[in-house]
């Protein structure tokens, strides 16, 4: 079985340089703006003077995109459908691949293997992601119960005051 390549490829965006301001600015801009149909639809204005709506459901996405870029991160685009390799599973997971691919073999994450290499679907690492989220929670609420059993560990009341 060939790999099933989505629609849409993966795609990472970084800011480029010397358009800090002009992306900061697109950035606010969105922030401040109303995306609810009762206040008429937003539109994007080509260069040639063609208008196209903006839809609601987009406004989420490209606010996300714009701060992050805005913040001066790097942004990746994928179908949820996305099959990827076991380089870019690592990479958005944020380990390396011999590690990913010990988590493949003892079956944490589905993934097919339709000839030498491994592929994995975006749901399934993001599902994985999630799981492993909440067993890390879990075991950092267990460790402070268990410091404050011993008394190690003295949980106040309020916000923290800030140390800067």
């Amino acid at each position: 079985m060939a790999r099933q390549a989505a629609a849409v490829d993966a795609q990472t965006y970084v800011p480029d340089r010397g358009q800090e301001e002009l992306i900061q600015r697109f950035s606010d801009v969105l922030e401040g703006m109303d995306a609810s149909p009762a206040r008429g639809a937003a539109r994007l204005v080509g260069a040639d003077g063609e208008h196209v709506v903006i839809p609601e459901s987009m406004f989420p996405v490209l606010r996300q995109v714009a701060e992050a870029l805005a913040q001066g991160m790097g942004v990746t685009v994928a179908p949820l459908n996305a099959m990827l390799t076991t380089q870019e599973a690592a990479d958005f997971l944020g380990i390396s691949r011999p590690t990913l691919v010990r988590v493949l073999e003892r079956g944490e994450i589905p993934f097919q293997k339709p000839g030498r290499h491994r592929y994995v679907r975006l749901v399934d690492l993001m599902s994985f992601q999630r799981e492993e989220q909440a067993t890390r929670r879990a075991a950092l609420e267990q460790m402070v119960r268990d410091a404050e059993d011993m008394g190690l560990y003295e949980a106040t009341e309020g916000i923290p005051p800030k140390m800067r």
